[in-house]
């Protein structure tokens, strides 16, 4: 399967550090747009329940931004990248535990 089947990145509790395989995932969305002049990304910085609104909503964009950032290192162009943070606020799963929580600490990527 190719990489850029996968949109979600996944962050570690607490966590805006990409991962070795994460920096692989981002890679190659970045290669990706670098072939494609016409398109754009947004990328929706999310967390977990635990911690603050307003903490939430910083770690989201810190996670977007480390994406982001990766990407600009790769050569796409800062005006091709949108980023936005959702904090806690639209969880893909539901209730407490870390099997849940894993779940909503991520980037999504979302082609334009």
């Amino acid at each position: 399967m190719e990489l850029i089947n996968t949109r979600i990145v996944y962050f570690d509790y607490d966590s805006s550090i990409l991962t070795p395989e994460n920096e692989s995932l981002v890679t190659a969305h970045a290669r990706h747009l670098n072939s494609l002049a016409d398109v754009d990304v947004i990328l929706e910085g999310h967390a977990d329940a635990r911690g603050t609104r307003e903490y939430n909503l910083a770690l989201g964009e810190n996670r977007a931004k480390a994406v982001a950032n990766l990407m600009l290192v790769l050569g796409v162009s800062p005006d091709r990248i949108e980023t936005v943070s959702y904090g806690e606020e639209r969880p893909v799963s539901i209730g407490s535990g870390e099997e849940v929580w894993s779940l909503n600490r991520r980037v999504e990527i979302l082609y334009q």
